[in-house]
């Protein structure tokens, strides 16, 4: 419990976006410093208290206890690609650090499917026909809107690596996946589910998206894949260097690793708080927690109302923690 322990370093932050990605044009959140190192946790608003618990019990695993011992000592990631114009696509991927996997973002809402042609067509194109390409489409669309368009996509891109939750239903997951050859990833029906076994049960992905936060920790993250027993790729929820160093403690900790993981997003964050951010070079992360920086740290900090805020959110949920 917080509570219970000398009170702990906590720190506030909000940072612009370079574009705007998730609905957001700002990201922000708390980092919790405790005898293991700092940690995050950053839930978006959407997500009530009890959904937010899970993301506390990752930050003060990060804090307090720590990660397991890596197997490797570089993550292979992708480029995160947003819902924008090809121009700027194609100029994310060749700014990415040399990343040879891009996940590209559809389904956005009032863009229309040329729009989404148009911005594969260019990532294709800064690739180079070697590259691998992925689409997400959060589950945005409905199963007809997924049939139909999938496979338009598949041909723009010159082959998709998979499709990651194209619909939100489980059992329209499995629709897809019986009638396309695109293969099918699951994020939400994972990480937002009250029963992730679900997806397994009923056939409905070849690959599972895991991210740290929302999941409760690396340690729960790799009992979980163990449990599935599907490829793994790891993905943040867009956080800070430090929220993304126990993205990295995960895939690096797991026993195989055979996609390219998305944890390349810091990318779009104007600022960091630390200074040397986990970027990548030549397409991969190396291994390694970099330490908060207090000037980057201050220059990053939030104003007094937003503070507030976090603060009633961190206690209101560190109740259902301790409940």
């Amino acid at each position: 419990m917080i509570g219970a322990r000398p009170a702990r370093e906590v720190l506030t932050y909000a940072i612009p976006l370079r574009t705007r990605f998730r609905g957001l044009t700002v990201r922000d959140g708390v980092l919790l410093r405790g005898p293991a190192g700092w940690g995050e946790f950053s839930p978006f608003w959407d997500y009530d208290d009890d959904e937010s618990a899970a993301w506390l019990r990752a930050a003060l695993e990060a804090a307090d206890e720590g990660w397991p011992a890596p197997v490797r000592d570089r993550v292979p990631v992708n480029v995160t690609i947003p819902a924008v114009g090809a121009a700027d696509a194609h100029r994310l991927v060749t700014a990415s650090g040399g990343c040879r996997t891009a996940k590209v973002k559809v389904a956005e809402r009032g863009q229309d499917i040329g729009q989404e042609i148009a911005r594969l067509e260019a990532v294709r194109d800064a690739l180079g026909a070697d590259g691998a390409i992925r689409v997400d489409a959060n589950g945005g669309w409905d199963l007809e809107t997924a049939l139909a368009r999938l496979p338009v996509l598949d041909r723009a891109a010159g082959g998709l690596e998979y499709a990651e939750q194209p619909v939100a239903a489980v059992g329209d997951l499995a629709v897809l996946r019986r009638r396309l050859e695109i293969p099918i990833a699951a994020d939400e029906s994972i990480r937002r589910a009250e029963d992730p076994m679900a997806v397994v049960r009923a056939e409905a992905a070849d690959v599972v998206v895991l991210k740290v936060q929302p999941l409760g920790g690396v340690r729960a993250c790799l009992a979980l894949a163990e449990q599935v027993g599907l490829p793994v790729v790891v993905s943040s929820a867009l956080e800070t260097s430090v929220g993304l160093a126990a993205g990295v403690a995960l895939a690096a900790a797991l026993p195989d690793l055979p996609y390219a993981c998305g944890l390349a997003t810091a990318q779009l964050f104007t600022a960091d708080v630390v200074d040397d951010p986990l970027l990548p070079v030549d397409g991969a992360i190396p291994v390694r927690r970099p330490d908060l920086a207090p000037d980057r740290a201050a220059a990053a900090a939030a104003d007094v109302d937003l503070i507030a805020r976090w603060s009633a959110r961190l206690d209101a949920v560190q109740g259902t923690v301790d409940a």
